[in-house]
């Protein structure tokens, strides 16, 4: 799951960034409110989490010009503003939901899972997909009942996929959810964790449950 941090408090940022990252998120940061707009313009990310209070554009603006420029990412509002008025004021702009500074990070990271949920349209927290369980709480995997064992990266593309299905998800798309900014479109390393995740499907599963759809990308077979 890829996250969008806009948080001009540069201590909180990175050690929120660093926390993430150590839960299995694709982060990118951003410290100021322009250069925030312009990367959730941007780039494709699950979810925003965003300052309200920002030196050079107040993140209400921010989450104004997101939503009319159609970009549906779900937005957590982290504000300092306890006022109810201010938190209704961000909700009815566009925003899906709101912490309160000083949070904690257990709070937040059950808060991304949730508004996530509700934004893809699913209200259990497990996708089941036949007889294949992909927990994203856990980050752990199973298919009849036996524990799939998959590195960081090949859990992030299972669960990219399984969230959509039964679509076929491009290359592109997969990458845009799993990696950061930082990642070099030219790497093979897509293709190499693709490879990884489909043997270990057929160790488990005894069938061929991830496809390739030529020219396409990507989808899972279950039935």
């Amino acid at each position: 799951m890829r996250v969008l941090i806009i948080e001009d408090n540069i201590e909180l940022c990175e050690y929120t960034k660093k926390s993430l990252e150590q839960e299995g998120f694709s982060v990118d940061i951003s410290f100021c409110g322009k250069e925030g707009e312009e990367k959730a313009y941007v780039n494709e990310y699950d979810i925003i989490l965003l300052d309200l209070n920002l030196p050079d554009k107040d993140g209400l603006e921010i989450i104004k010009f997101l939503r009319a420029s159609n970009i549906q990412a779900p937005v957590i509002m982290i504000t300092a503003r306890a006022e109810i008025s201010d938190r209704a004021l961000g909700l009815d702009s566009g925003a899906d939901d709101y912490l309160v500074k000083p949070f904690d990070l257990v709070e937040l990271k059950s808060r991304i899972h949730a508004v996530v949920r509700r934004f893809q349209g699913r209200t259990n927290p497990l996708i089941q997909i036949d007889m294949l369980v992909v927990n994203p709480l856990t980050r752990q995997a199973e298919y009849s009942g036996k524990p799939i064992p998959l590195s960081v990266k090949e859990f992030d593309i299972l669960e990219v996929i399984a969230s959509r299905y039964p679509a076929v998800v491009s290359g592109e798309e997969i990458t845009e959810h799993i990696f950061d900014e930082m990642y070099d479109t030219f790497s093979s390393s897509l293709r190499v964790h693709i490879m990884r995740l489909r043997n270990k499907l057929f160790e488990v599963s005894g069938k061929e449950v991830l496809k390739t759809m030529r020219g396409k990308g990507y989808y899972l077979c279950l039935k």
